[in-house]
């Protein structure tokens, strides 16, 4: 369809197809890494079907709060055992990090993905007390600004969040009824609407800094730009980093994006 490669990342990233098996590795090495020393709480359930669970990594000493990171992959593809090893770098500053998995479509809606998201932060604050921050890539970014509206989220949970860092944005769902990919959305303009960050404002009290990679399609350009304006919030474009790899900086303490999250 019309939009189909404007909104295709693999086709356009050199050794594209090493990143998946790479991040499985770096993840479960990650995990087992934080079982062995009573850091980690996998697999906990916060739904009714068996995606609906997140994987908790602990710090050392008392958490500073919770920060929660959600993954990519369009709403059709992955699981949080893809991306462990991201929690590395807010988790070295001392929060507590959850990284849920939830339902994919043509299974559920984007809609209904939003309130799982929803229903996890809420499932993991209430283990892990004091501020709340948020990262998600791609279609996680997606989900990670529709958390910033308001009546999402509980309102004490709501009340709670600090921070919300979308990398890689999906902040404007109407470009995507010209892919292919809307066979398995089932969006139709409405819905879209219904669903795209740009169209909303966030709550007031909540940060908000898009985060892309300079050297991703024009299309993610443009998505972290459009948010950036909707909302009037920050907007960082990594220099030398394209859709796979702007997300490294999470695992990485030192990283501007770590800070940005974290402050």
């Amino acid at each position: 369809m019309e939009l189909d490669d404007a909104y295709a990342n693999a086709p356009y990233i050199p050794g594209a197809e090493g990143y998946p098996p790479r991040w499985t590795t770096e993840a479960a090495a990650f995990r087992d890494a934080l079982s062995r020393t009573g850091h980690a709480r996998l697999g906990l359930s916060y739904g009714t079907t068996p995606r609906q669970a997140y994987d908790l990594f602990l710090p050392k000493g008392t958490p500073v709060g919770l920060c929660t990171f959600v993954h990519g992959g369009y709403w059709l593809k992955f699981d949080r055992s893809f991306w462990s090893h991201l929690a590395a770098g807010p988790l070295a500053r001392g929060w507590a990090v959850a990284v849920p998995s939830y339902d994919l479509c043509p299974d559920v809606r984007i809609a209904d993905i939003t309130r799982q998201i929803a229903a996890a932060i809420e499932s993991a604050a209430a283990e892990i007390p004091g501020p709340i921050v948020l990262a998600g890539h791609s279609a996680g970014g997606h989900l990670v600004a529709r958390m910033c509206v308001e009546g999402v989220l509980p309102k004490a949970t709501a009340g709670r969040l600090k921070r919300s860092v979308p990398i890689s944005p999906v902040s404007d769902l109407r470009p995507l009824l010209k892919t292919s990919m809307n066979d398995q959305f089932r969006l139709d303009m409405a819905a879209a609407e219904a669903e795209s960050p740009v169209l909303m404002q966030p709550m007031g009290h909540v940060d908000v800094a898009a985060w892309v990679g300079a050297d991703e399609r024009p299309a993610f350009l443009d998505q972290a730009r459009w948010l950036a304006k909707a909302w009037g919030c920050g907007h960082h474009v990594a220099q030398g980093r394209h859709h796979f790899d702007v997300i490294d900086a999470l695992a990485d303490p030192a990283s501007p994006m770590v800070a940005a999250l974290t402050a």
